[in-house]
């Protein structure tokens, strides 16, 4: 009984990473204001940018990222741009 509910917990984690966008396919930069930006593929969300924002923040010694401004850009492949700043909360 172990083994299957372990095996069942096992598939749901996979099938759950396998639903979200892999961090390589966004483009996260830091701006000269201190803001950090974020470009997102298509099949990103925004709590996934975020996400990519507060890693880039944590490497800067802050601990989280609030969103400042999102734009649509005419690249086909990184159509948002979400620029954020880093907070030390």
């Amino acid at each position: 009984m172990k083994i299957i509910s372990g095996a069942l917990v096992l598939t749901f984690s996979m099938g759950m990473l396998a639903c979200a966008t892999p961090p390589s396919e966004f483009g996260v930069y830091r701006q000269s204001d201190g803001t950090v930006g974020v470009h997102a593929p298509k099949s990103a969300k925004d709590t996934e940018a975020q996400a990519a924002a507060a890693e880039e923040c944590k490497k800067l010694g802050k601990r989280g990222a609030t969103i400042v401004e999102t734009r649509k850009t005419v690249n086909d492949r990184f159509p948002m741009t979400y620029i954020f700043v880093c907070n030390t909360y």
